[in-house]
């Protein structure tokens, strides 16, 4: 096997689930959009259905798709992007509910698929997706009398529990819905760690159930382990990888591991991140390429099979923090040629 294998804890992500929706008093839905965070939609839908998980949100009509295949026609799978053209005929064979975003999206919606679920987005502040005050105020009444099943909008800063965007926008959300007699929601996983003031009747959390920040007691859902494919001595003074970035100080022992920048492994981890044999540290050295990363495993008794680069102790957030990103740019950078192993996180085979 030259390729590497990034396990995935499917009782990690369930557990997660389970402690976000212990913080609230209201119902937990899921996110599983770009993929399942790039662990695999179906996977990650039928693991949080069995967790207790009912409703499911993903980006776009397609991503339903694959929702509705994994998971059987019960649960409420639930569009972010709305009600696009040319959405109509997936959205009312799958029995997908859009989150309508515009006015437009409204008359499309009920001109296509009178009498079907939907739900509204608001803009509370974010200018990202839904209706803006005035806007909402030109058509509540058309949409309330269609009897949307949720009002949503989402926080821009609840990762910074001290950010005044927060209060903000929790402030513009209840003017903009208080009165209402229709479920609403604000919080994902930010949201939900900012108490019970967020929660309203739903709360939607993504990240947090992946193991990524700001849920810092998440329980560590993935492992990547990377083969190495070749090994050599490098003697003092000589270069290694492209552009020669290290120069090696000693004689050294540098192995080549077969996963790069294709991969999602960022170039700006070049010469900067730490990969693991066991609890020993085997150094990056030089560039991430596209296929091969180089790694000094002088120090190392023998060389074994493979190293790790996310472990439990090294996550998706350490590996962003050196990167200069985020966690979920790194979760859903994983690349198609990992090969996915779902179980425990633990030796690679």
């Amino acid at each position: 096997m030259s390729t590497g294998i990034l396990t995935i804890d499917l009782d990690a992500v369930a557990a997660n689930w389970r402690a976000l929706d212990a913080m609230t008093a209201c119902e937990t839905a899921a996110v599983v959009k770009a993929d399942g965070y790039g662990l695999g939609a179906g996977k990650m839908a039928r693991a949080l259905h069995k967790a207790g998980a009912r409703k499911f949100f993903v980006a776009a009509a397609e991503e339903g798709a694959q929702v509705r295949q994994a998971l059987g026609p019960n649960p409420e799978i639930c569009i972010f992007s709305g009600h696009c053209a040319g959405d109509t005929d997936m959205l009312s064979d799958l029995h997908l509910t859009p989150m309508i975003n515009s006015p437009r999206q409204l008359k499309r919606h009920l001109d296509a698929m009178p009498g079907r679920p939907f739900g509204i987005q608001l803009d509370t502040g974010m200018n990202r997706l839904g209706m803006e005050l005035t806007e909402w105020a030109s058509i509540a009444e058309t949409a309330l009398n269609a009897k949307p099943m949720l009002v949503m909008s989402h926080l821009a800063c609840a990762d910074e529990p001290d950010h005044p965007m927060n209060a903000q926008q929790l402030t513009q959300f209840q003017l903009m819905t208080d009165g209402i007699d229709v479920p609403r929601s604000l919080a994902a996983t930010g949201g939900i760690l900012l108490g019970s003031d967020y929660h309203f009747d739903l709360c939607r959390p993504g990240v947090g159930l992946y193991g990524g920040f700001p849920f810092e007691q998440a329980a560590p859902v993935v492992q990547l382990d990377i083969p190495i494919i070749q090994t050599r001595e490098v003697l003092a003074g000589e270069s290694v990888g492209y552009s020669n970035t290290w120069i090696a100080p000693r004689d050294s022992k540098i192995a080549t591991l077969s996963a790069g920048y294709a991969d999602g492994l960022l170039r700006s981890l070049s010469d900067n991140v730490t990969l693991w044999s066991g609890s020993s540290p085997c150094p990056l050295r030089g560039r991430v390429s596209m296929d091969l990363l180089t790694v000094d495993v002088t120090d190392l008794d023998e060389v074994p099979s493979h190293l790790s680069l996310l472990t439990p102790d090294q996550g998706v957030d350490d590996l962003a923090e050196i990167a200069g990103t985020i966690g979920y740019e790194i979760l859903t950078s994983m690349g198609p040629r990992y090969r996915r192993r779902y179980g425990p996180i633990g030796p690679a085979e």
